[in-house]
Formats: structure tokens, sequence, C-alpha cells
């Protein structure tokens, strides 16, 4: 049975296989999963693994077959609840701790490696979810496949030999489907990104009545009722307010094609990325971007529903490491180049994302458990070095200095009783007076551009002591430091920002808790020596060495050092207020956190792979600070230069004692002191502080 699927499967992919063929693959494969439920090989872990996992992709079977007649459109709520609780019911947190897709119960029933194996496999079937709410049959078949050649080769040997085959057969052949479907999933993913024709996503967004929360449904991700609350939250705002969210979303798109001096009219698509909820703003925001002469995408990855568990999702960032080496590494970028390649006219007309972000979830600090998969020091150095050949294809294709975008947050239900006059004070952030703020800001540049560095000291237990190195201006008639930041592509108003000199920057920043991409860190602390972390630490744990290991897998995304991006002082006292009034500063997300004092971001500065575009400041002056000494090293050394990621950490107002430009000579121009501005001519931002 095993070799009959690979053999099928290879022929049929090399003829270009049609509806027909894949249908009777699919009705073969169904038939054999069937088999498997009924049977048993009488190894009692393995029997009950395969017994559940042939359970979900027979349900997973009927999930499809009721997409594909056409009856979600026709259910009646309930009914699709019960579909929705159903397929994800086994990795919610009451019910996780006896489930296959849990590494630490694997673990527990079979040996680690064994474990961990099978966690990845059931982890692999159940994302065919949003796939069969897509009708995308060839996704489907695929996994099932896979579990049919993985239990062939299991019952085959336990009946010849009364022994479980090694390991290592049944982690080539998990190998191998990654392999062979790379190209596949490569073309799927580009496809989405390139071409607006057909997209599951933006046909709901623009057809479905979106006052019948059933349409949530469609999108085959997990709903709960924070979902179902947005929806209908969103359908009873008057049209004026929802024309004000859509607007300052697509116009903040729209200023920074033009204060970049890019064009936009020779753009065809926009790439939407969205939590699912919002399609009443967006199906206004449609409208506004078809005037700018742009069509809608939406990848899969863009779109989010609810975490079911976000344990789960962290036990599996690492899996990879179960198969990951240099022949896998090079398949996949061999066959995204192809795809890139087949794609590339349409993706010219790529002008790059559009964000809605939500914020308002549960705070969660995840356990490191040592069932997880963890990634070898080889396999470290090759997903980096990965990551960072994926962003050459991507700018290669798509180049970085003709596409722009934008970010905008909204909190959802779950932030709490208050929401509703949360998302009100939120939409007031979000449309502050662009033009207060950046004459405010310029006062802040024009005396940040007089000082050779920057000197930052913390207060109220923060032991924050930091030296910034600022750029040096040649001719300070015509040309910037910072970059005045107001509501375009990162929305809200409220930043300046620079890349800093690295030689020169040191210190210790120190938090004393913040959220970076989800996840708490509690009294972070990071120490750099000439730009570069040298050291690091959190108390999340009472083992300091598992909170460097957690800082370096979620920070430095498995390097041994990154360097300071960017520096950067947040004006919107606003933000700040709104967060401490309602009590969610720990729910905010970076995008407005960022703005609400200042912050320092490792890794990639902020001009990332468009040094050489040269941008101006509204008062004319050219922004000279686009690069450090690492990014200058795009030329002669792509690899050293960037690092792919950009994670930014703000000192809250409450734990800032000092922020202080120091000119060359030494005169110090003190721009905060105890918390507030004191620099003369930003005074009223000190107003909401003084108010709250």
């Amino acid at each position: 049975m095993k070799d009959l699927y690979r053999k099928v499967t290879k022929m049929e992919q090399k003829q270009g296989e049609n509806a027909e063929v894949l249908q009777e693959r699919y009705e073969l494969v169904l038939e054999r999963i069937k088999e498997i439920g009924a049977e048993g090989m009488g190894h009692p872990a393995l029997d009950a693994y395969f017994r559940k996992t042939a359970a979900f992709l027979q349900k997973l079977s009927d999930y499809y077959a009721f997409v594909d007649q056409g009856h979600m459109r026709d259910a009646q709520l309930e009914q699709l609840q019960t579909w929705n609780h159903d397929l994800y019911e086994d990795i919610l947190p009451e019910h996780y701790g006896e489930s296959w897709g849990n590494p630490a119960y694997g673990t527990a029933q079979m040996d680690e490696k064994w474990g961990q194996l099978l966690a990845y496999v059931y982890k692999t079937l159940r994302d065919g979810i949003v796939p069969a709410a897509q009708g995308d049959l060839e996704d489907v078949l695929v996994r099932m496949e896979l579990l049919v050649e993985i239990y062939s080769t299991c019952v085959g040997t336990w009946q010849e030999e009364q022994q479980l085959p090694p390991y290592e057969t049944i982690q080539q052949i998990v190998y191998w489907h990654n392999s062979d479907y790379s190209d596949i999933r490569a073309e799927k993913s580009i496809r989405e990104m390139a071409c607006p024709e057909g997209n599951p996503a933006v046909e709901i967004i623009m057809e479905a009545d979106l006052e019948d929360v059933r349409y949530l449904y469609r999108y085959g991700l997990y709903v709960t009722e924070n979902e179902l609350e947005i929806a209908r939250f969103l359908c009873s705002l008057p049209q004026e307010t929802i024309d004000i969210m859509a607007d300052t979303y697509t116009e903040g798109y729209r200023i920074g094609f033009e204060v970049t001096g890019k064009d936009l009219s020779i753009k065809k698509t926009v790439d939407l990325y969205y939590h699912i909820g919002f399609e009443r703003m967006l199906h206004k925001a449609v409208g506004n971007f078809a005037l700018l002469g742009l069509k809608p995408v939406v990848r899969d990855v863009n779109l989010e529903g609810a975490k079911p568990n976000r344990q789960y999702s962290y036990d599996h960032k690492n899996d990879h490491g179960l198969f990951w080496d240099k022949a896998l590494m090079q398949r996949k970028l061999e066959v995204m180049k192809t795809a890139y390649e087949r794609y590339k006219q349409e993706l010219r007309g790529y002008a790059g994302p559009a964000v809605v972000e939500i914020f308002g979830e549960e705070p969660f600090t995840p356990e490191s458990k040592p069932q997880a998969v963890k990634l070898s020091p080889e396999q470290q150095k090759l997903w980096v070095e990965y990551n960072a050949k994926v962003m050459e294809l991507y700018t290669q294709y798509i180049p970085m200095p003709e596409r722009s975008f934008t970010i905008i947050a909204f909190p959802v239900p779950e932030i709490g009783e208050d929401f509703r006059k949360i998302f009100e004070d939120t939409i007031k952030v979000n449309t502050l007076d662009y033009m207060k703020y950046r004459q405010i800001q310029q006062c802040l540049i024009d005396a940040l551009d007089q000082a050779d560095h920057v000197e930052i000291k913390g207060m109220n237990g923060n032991v924050t002591d930091l030296s910034v190195n600022l750029w040096k201006l040649q001719n300070p008639e015509k040309e910037t430091i910072f970059e005045n930041c107001v509501a375009d592509v990162n929305i809200p108003v409220g930043e300046v920002f620079t890349s800093p000199v690295l030689e020169g920057t040191s210190g210790v920043l120190h938090v004393s808790k913040v959220f970076l991409n989800g996840l708490e860190y509690k009294n972070l602390s990071i120490t750099f020596r000439d730009g570069m972390i040298t050291d690091y630490g959190c108390g999340n744990f009472p083992d300091a060495e598992e909170g460097r290991r957690y800082i370096k897998e979620n920070v430095l995304f498995h390097r041994d050092t990154l360097p300071i991006g960017e520096f950067a002082i947040g004006t919107n006292t606003t933000a700040y207020v709104m967060a401490r009034k309602w009590g969610i500063e720990n729910k905010m997300p970076i995008l407005i956190a960022e703005k609400t004092g200042p912050h320092f971001a490792v890794g990639d500065t902020c001009y990332t792979h468009a040094e050489d575009v040269i941008v101006y400041n509204p008062d004319g002056k050219e922004i000279v600070a686009r690069e450090n000494e690492k990014s200058r090293l795009r030329d002669t050394a792509p690899a050293e230069a960037y690092f792919n990621c950009h994670t930014d950490i703000t000192l809250p107002f409450d734990e800032l004692g000092e922020l202080t430009a120091v000119k060359k000579d030494g005169t110090r121009i003190p721009i905060i002191a105890k918390g507030r501005f004191v620099l003369p001519g930003s005074e009223a931002l000190n107003e909401p502080l003084e108010q709250a």
C-alpha cells in the first residue's frame, strides 16, 4: 500500500492531475482510513493513535463533503458551531493534556522521538481544516495519504516482525512528504499573493451577508464568542464610524506611498491581513482601495481566527527540527523560486500588506516543555540561513523600494466589559491630529539633530542605563537624523525614530514587563556593547538559563546576537493614558505600545532592504540615518547585513527617569525627565498625562 501511494503520487504529479484523478485517489485513501479505524495492530499506544487520527480524518472528510455540497451557507448557526467545536475540540486546553497533539502526552505513551513525531503528524492532519473549508481536495488528500503510508509501514513491520519499524523509517516518510509537496504549497502561497481572482476570503468580505454571523464559519478557522461579538458589534456601528475606521486605514496606505515618493499607480494588488470579524470595515476598505486602482488578495497565512490553544502552537513552533536539513532547505528554496518566477509579472503589481491587528486577548506565558522539539545548533544556523534566503527571494521579485504597507489595530471583546468604550477611545487614538504631532515632533528632531548621542536612564526600579550613538550630520541645513513619523504606515501617529550608530551604543535596557509577539517577558534585561547584544535575561522562570533560552528562541530567533536596529521616542501620550485608564497595558499591541515611550528594536533597521531610497521629512530635509554598520554590508556580504526580524521594546514613561540629547562638547539638552517632556515646544504632550 505504501509503495502504491508513493508511485501513484509522483507519477500523477508529473502528468498534471485533473479533478477525476484526485477524486479517485481521495476515494481510495478514504476507504483505507475507514479500515484503519476498524483495525488494530496489537500495539496499545499506536492502536490508540491510529484510531484517533483515523477518526479525525473521517470527520474532516465529512466536513469537506458538507462544504463541497453547499451546506455551509444554508446550515443553522447551531450546526456550524457544532462542526467548528468538534473539529478543534481535541486541542482545546481542557482536553490538551490527553491529546496526541501534545508532545508531552505522546512521549508519555511512546519514547521521546516517536512521541514528538506522532504529535507533529497529528498537527499536520489537523492543519487540513482550513483547506477543507476552502474545498481544496488536493491539500486534504495528501494529508490523508501521509497517515495511510505511516500506518501501512507500521502495521506491515509489526505483522512480519512483531516490532515497530525503525524510527528513522517513519521519520523519512515525514521528510519526503515535506519535500514532495513543497512545490504545491509554495505555488499556492505565491499564487494567493499574486492573483486576486477566486480568493475565498475576498469572496466572503464582498459577497457574504455580514449581518448574519454564520459567514464566520466559512473560513474553517476556530470561532469563539469573541469573533461573533466583534462581527455583531461592527454591524451595530453607524456607517459613518465604519467609514472613519476604513478611511484611516486606506488613507494611511496611500500616504505611505506618497511620502516615500513611490508610484502607487503602477500597482495592482493590496495584501489584506486581518482577524475574522472585521469584514464590515474591510468591505468599505476594499471599495477605497479600488479607487486607488488596487484589488485585494488574502493569503491563508494572513488570516487569524481564535486561537484554540496557544500552548499547542508554542509546543509545535520548532517541529521542523524533526526533519530539517540542508537538502530540504535547498528543495524548498528551489520550488519557491520556481513559483516566484511563474508569477513574476503579476508580482510586479503587488503593492504590499495592509494589516488590521487586534488586541485585548488574555496575556499568554507559555510553558517550556522538555518534550517539545528543539532545533540542534546546526539546524538553528540552517533555519537562520533559510529565512535570510527567503527574504532575498522576496525582495528579488517584490523590490522593497517599490512597495509599502500600513498597520492599524483595534480591540476585541475579550479585552473586558469596557470593550465598547475602549473601542471608541482607540478610534480617537487612531485619528489624532497628525499636523499637531508633526509640529511637536519636529521640535524633538531639531534638538536631537544637534546631539552626538542620547543617554537614557530608568527610574522607579528600572535599571536602564543606555547610551545611543547617533549619525553625524554633514549638512544640517539639508539633512536630518530622525524620521518624523505621523499616521501613515504605522497608525496611530506618534514617534520619531532613527537607525543608531552601532559603535558606541552600549549599556543596559531593562523593562519590568513587556509583551513581544504575543509572549510576556518579566524583568527583561538586554545588555549592548557597540550596538550588539552581549547578554540578556528575564524573570519568567526560576532557572535563569531557561529564561535565556526563551529569549534566544523568541527574540533573537536562534541567533547568538542581534544589533540594535532602531531608537525611537514615542510621543502618543494619549494612547499611554488610554492604556492606564482601562488597565490594559499588558494587552496593548506593539503597534500602539511603541508610541507610548522610548523604544528600541533589536534586529534590522526600519529601512531594511530600502536603504538606498532617498526619503525626506515634511520639512524637506533628507533622512540620512537609513543604515548601520551591519546593513552597510548589503552589497558585499548580504548574509551578514540582514537578520529578518525587528522586535520593538518600549520603556514606559513611568519607568523613564531621563532621556537627554548630549552634544559633542558635552552640552546636555533634556528631552524627557521623570516621565515628562521638558523640551520647549513639546509641553503639549504632557497634557494627557496631567489630566489622567
